[in-house]
C-alpha cells in the first residue's frame, strides 16, 4: 500500500493529467524517475526508523519527499519564469493524490 502511494507521487510528477493534475503538466519539463521511487522508499524508511516506528507510514513519505523529490524534477521555462519553485510542484502533487 506505501510502495503503491509512492509510485503514486513519482507517476504524478511525469503524467500529471492522470491525476487530476493538469495545471502542473505545462509548469513540468520532466518529472522524477522511476529511481525517484526507490529513493523515496529508503528515505521514508530511515524517517520512521528515527522515529520509533517499524514501518513506513505516509506521514514518514511526506517528511521525506520534498527533499528527495526538490532536485529531481525540472520545471519548465514557463514555471521558471513565474517564479514557481520544485517545491510548490510537490506540495500540489501531494494535495491531490489521494493517501491511502
Amino acid at each position: 500500500m506505501r510502495k503503491r502511494y509512492i509510485v503514486q507521487l513519482i507517476a504524478a510528477t511525469r503524467e500529471p493529467e492522470r491525476f487530476g493534475l493538469e495545471s502542473i503538466k505545462t509548469d513540468l519539463m520532466y518529472g522524477a524517475s522511476p529511481r525517484a521511487s526507490i529513493d523515496l522508499y529508503k528515505a521514508a524508511k530511515a524517517k520512521a526508523f528515527l522515529r520509533g516506528n517499524d514501518h513506513v507510514t505516509p506521514a514518514d513519505i511526506g517528511f521525506v519527499l520534498h527533499d528527495v523529490l526538490r532536485h529531481r524534477i525540472v520545471l519548465s521555462y514557463e514555471a521558471r519564469a513565474k517564479g514557481m519553485s520544485s517545491d510548490e510542484i510537490i506540495s500540489k502533487i501531494v494535495q491531490e493524490v489521494p493517501i491511502p
